[in-house]
């Protein structure tokens, strides 16, 4: 049996090949699933940009230093086990390489989740080591499958934000600001502050193409078009960059100056614009770092209180705006390396979702 790849240059991530190969005897202990379907999104492109800071690169080593499996978000099915606990058949939602087959092997197995215990992944953010045995789950939860892959990754990092922003009391500041607000995880971000009781001025910006997308949405108290960043109140300010975009963050510093209270990167839709060094006038930049925040919390709360929290709110909003989502299929390497390009020009409008499989 062949399994095949789609791996990308980490140099230039425009570059991608279709790798194929033989699957090897599964090893002791270890299970082998094949991956049904996996979303691509704008989480996706931070991942292959930060590969190397966080360690995307490092879930799914290629054995080549040049290349990388992007990783992704998906579900897939339990076709091979030698492990007692997992059976042939059981469906796991997960952290997985754009790939058609996967070995893993289980660890801290519970009757709702379990750990991959590879060696080459101990010393990773265990986040993204615990794969959802979903067999168990809720029918409304298993029903939101396509949601989960597409929206969850994303409305949960917008809830750890969210959540962030509180535990600092909001930086005491009177309106927070969300770039590429109409992108899925500015969609969330946005909501879950409001839900958190945010009581200051909450603003979107957007691009005019997207304005009356997010008006639509009901999540902001006012939505500002790139242009107009000059008409925002200058007063005390935090800036949500969901998009990199360093002409944008140059802007918005140069306008807000000693207000703006902090300037958290979390995306990059605009990823070639993103830079880490550009200097601009007011409070540094900082890059958001997503399980810095779950560490704390689950030393404050206790193992998985946060996500817990953030899988039940990412639920409860999927619901509300699965009527805004128009789902796409595709199917094959070939496909999966065009979405990848599209995504990475940024063509992929917020209202499309993109499941793939290979």
């Amino acid at each position: 049996m062949k399994n095949t790849e789609l791996w990308t240059k980490k140099s230039n991530l425009r570059k991608t090949r279709t790798v194929e190969s033989d699957l090897m005897p599964l090893q002791e202990g270890g299970i082998r699933v094949s991956v049904d379907k996996f979303a691509l999104t704008s989480n996706n492109v931070g991942y292959a940009m930060s590969g190397e800071m966080i360690g995307y690169w490092h879930y799914f080593p290629t054995g080549e230093d040049d290349w990388g499996k992007v990783t992704v978000w998906g579900m897939a099915d339990v076709i091979e086990s030698n492990c007692a606990e997992i059976s042939v058949g059981e469906r796991l939602y997960g952290f997985f390489p754009m790939s058609r087959y996967l070995d893993m092997i289980p660890g801290r197995i519970k009757e709702g989740y379990f750990f991959d215990e590879s060696s080459h992944r101990a010393s990773l953010p265990a986040l993204y080591n615990q794969y959802s045995r979903t067999q168990g789950e809720p029918e409304g939860m298993r029903a939101l499958e396509n949601e989960r892959c597409i929206l969850f990754p994303l409305f949960m990092t917008g809830f750890v934000i969210a959540d962030f922003m509180l535990d600092h009391d909001w930086f005491n500041a009177g309106q927070i600001i969300v770039g590429s607000v109409s992108s899925k995880t500015g969609i969330g971000t946005a909501s879950f502050i409001k839900k958190n009781g945010y009581k200051g001025q909450l603003i979107g910006l957007t691009s005019a193409g997207n304005k009356d997308f997010v008006k639509g949405l009901d999540i902001c108290d006012q939505v500002v078009t790139y242009d107009a960043i000059k008409s925002l109140a200058q007063t005390s300010s935090v800036y949500i960059d969901m998009s990199g975009d360093a002409a944008t963050r140059l802007a918005l510093h140069t306008h807000l100056e000693s207000d703006l209270q902090s300037s958290q990167i979390v995306g990059a839709t605009h990823w070639e614009d993103a830079s880490m060094k550009q200097e601009v006038p007011g409070v540094r930049p900082a890059f958001f770092f997503t399980p810095g925040q779950i560490d704390k919390r689950n030393k404050e709360w206790g193992p998985g209180v946060l996500m817990e929290k953030a899988t039940v709110a990412s639920a409860g909003l999927a619901v509300c705006l699965k009527g805004q989502l128009s789902v796409e299929r595709h199917q094959g390497a070939e496909a999966c390396a065009q979405i990848w390009l599209d995504m990475l020009d940024n063509k992929i409008s917020g209202k499309r979702g993109i499941l793939v499989s290979l």
